[in-house]
């Protein structure tokens, strides 16, 4: 490494991490951890911002243009831990506030080398896609110049100690349906239209969906719920559908296709479906000059050979909807290595806490090349 941090910022971001993980709140629901990470920022220094009708901070230190913010997601998944349900961080949104905060306490310090604003941007409800949607109607990064994520990575996509410039994420959404069948009596099937029956011709129709092989694509059912009794047959079903394309043109063509197909199935049926999509994220619409300036800052912290290049992710995130809601923003979201297993959204995922500390001056280095490639460019106009 050619960069160290130091051992009391290391010491704050653990004890931030550890606090963040074990108060952990769902989707739209952070407003406990709004509040904590609110403390956090008025503490250091930085302007704060919140919502009254929507969890998340939006802190700043430094003033004018340009403008350069850094993101972190806040809210968990609802998963079963050790035989209890409850919030559970088992996508690292905990580790990615403190690396932000990280990167908070290193910033504040070298304002005199950045002329303009830092802005920090911590989002909750990325989980359902919704949250970047919320802020972005409220305008938090319209006047943005730059605009850096930063998400943990499993050992299968960057081993511990590397990093990446770029997630390119695919898109990714949830179709919800309703099927309106007949109920009969279980020896009478001949008078009811069973829902079930319904949904194992949807999956069976999907299995034959077929779009440009050379553009990965997947739709799958991933809930069910449907029956009341053993001897009746069901009338009634809810589903979903996980559904995922590595570009917004494909997941276009995805979601009208599934529609045409389950319309057609439930029409063979006699039984009426009705679908509601979710709000989904798209895929990576990251800018090459934000791509430049990550890798640069890979390369002085961890050194060259431990820099990966930006890698294709079968995940989605709602991190990506900024760019595409204002197109002159330039993003792009540093990946992570650090040992992270088994997986993603496993109740029990673990990885190298000590990453984080990388994680925490990566992003503090991109921020300052950025305001020096800016600056420059400024003085030379």
């Amino acid at each position: 490494m050619n960069q160290h941090l130091d051992d009391s910022i290391k010491e704050k971001v653990m004890t931030l991490f550890n606090y963040l993980h074990t108060h952990a709140e769902m989707s739209m629901k952070e407003f406990q951890t709004t509040e904590f990470i609110q403390k956090q920022l008025d503490a250091l220094g930085y302007r704060t911002h919140t919502f009254a009708d929507c969890p998340g901070v939006i802190a700043e230190i430094g003033s004018g243009k340009p403008v350069v913010a850094l993101r972190a997601d806040m809210d968990a998944l609802w998963q079963e831990v050790n035989g209890k349900l409850q919030a559970n961080h088992s996508c690292g949104h905990d580790a990615h506030m403190a690396m932000v905060l990280g990167a908070a306490m290193i910033l504040k310090e070298k304002t005199d080398r950045m002329n303009g604003t830092i802005r920090l941007v911590f989002q909750p409800a990325e989980e359902i896609g919704q949250g970047a949607l919320e802020l972005s109607k409220r305008g938090v990064l319209d006047d943005t110049d730059y605009f850096y994520g930063v998400h943990l990575r499993p050992i299968e996509e960057t081993l511990d100690g590397r990093a990446r410039p770029a997630i390119l994420h695919g898109a990714c959404g949830t179709i919800r349906g309703v099927i309106d069948g007949e109920e009969a009596h279980g020896a009478r099937p001949h008078l009811g239209i069973n829902a079930i029956e319904v949904a194992a011709s949807i999956v069976d129709a999907l299995g034959h969906l077929h779009l440009n092989p050379m553009t990965p694509s997947s739709v799958k059912m991933t809930t069910l719920h449907s029956g009341s009794a053993t001897n009746i047959i069901p009338g009634h079903a809810e589903f979903s559908l996980d559904v995922r394309a590595q570009n917004n043109k494909i997941m276009t063509e995805l979601k009208e296709k599934v529609r045409q197909i389950v319309q057609g199935v439930a029409a063979s049926y006699g039984a009426t479906v009705t679908l509601e999509e979710s709000h989904g994220s798209p895929a990576a619409v990251s800018a090459p000059e934000a791509i430049a300036i990550m890798a640069e800052a890979i390369k002085t912290v961890l050194g060259e050979e431990h820099y990966d290049p930006a890698k294709r992710s079968g995940g989605g995130d709602d991190f990506h909807q900024y760019a595409i809601r204002t197109p002159e923003l330039k993003s792009t979201m540093l990946g992570l290595g650090c040992d992270l297993k088994p997986g993603l959204h496993h109740p029990y995922m673990t990885f190298n806490h000590e990453a984080m500390y990388n994680g925490v001056l990566i992003l503090s280095e991109a921020v300052v090349k950025t305001f020096e490639k800016l600056n420059r460019i400024e003085a030379k106009a």
